[in-house]
């Protein structure tokens, strides 16, 4: 089974759906409590809410559209990057997201944000690199989306939505992961975007 050979993209995907659901429901102040406040991260030691917002998420679709992304392209990206690779991969998404929000909005006290968004995108551009040639079919649209136009629709719509500004979701988080994900594999696996790029253009 494919959960099998993914063990810490299921058990980041099973955190992730309790935790949110558990503060939607049950608790909401635990969401209040470990929200991301660039403002306050020092000025109030706030430090566990880099790790602890990326695992909450503001409403079911946010959450939803988050989980499916990260099933489509964390369980296959796994087994083959291997388990340690891949939860550094996540990791490193988590954080190097995380520290562009806090650049951004340092100086904003108001600002708040949560999601697992950063480090799900670090996962969808490193999966890119690893299978650019990859697809995958999201309901009701008939035919199947190719991994990188996909991405790059994600990305566009992150855009848009962070200049909205609206709800606590951390658009702004989501080019930082993205970035973070190419970065995490140049590193590892440098070797791996020119043999993406003769198979995505041939």
């Amino acid at each position: 089974m494919l959960e099998l050979d993914a063990p810490a993209a299921a058990l980041i995907l099973v955190i992730n759906v309790c935790a949110s659901l558990f503060g939607l429901y049950r608790s909401p102040q635990m969401i209040e409590r470990h929200l991301f406040r660039p403002y306050w991260f020092f000025r109030q030691r706030q430090y566990v809410t880099v790790i602890s917002s990326g695992f909450l998420h503001a409403d079911v679709p946010h959450l939803l559209f988050n989980m499916f992304t990260l099933w489509a392209f964390a369980f296959p990206l796994e087994p083959v990057m291997g388990t340690a690779s891949f939860v550094a991969l996540y990791a490193f998404g988590l954080l190097v997201s995380g520290a562009g929000t806090y650049v951004q909005h340092r100086n904003d006290p108001g600002y708040r944000c949560l999601g697992a968004s950063g480090a799900v995108l670090a996962v969808l551009f490193a999966s890119i690199v690893y299978f650019p040639t990859a697809s995958l079919f999201i309901m009701p649209i008939p035919v199947p989306i190719p991994a990188p136009l996909f991405a790059v629709g994600y990305i566009a719509y992150s855009w848009y939505a962070s200049k909205q500004n609206r709800g606590r979701i951390n658009h702004d988080a989501h080019l930082a992961g993205a970035v973070a994900g190419l970065v995490f594999v140049a590193l590892t696996e440098p070797g791996l975007f020119g043999s993406a790029w003769a198979r995505f253009a041939g």
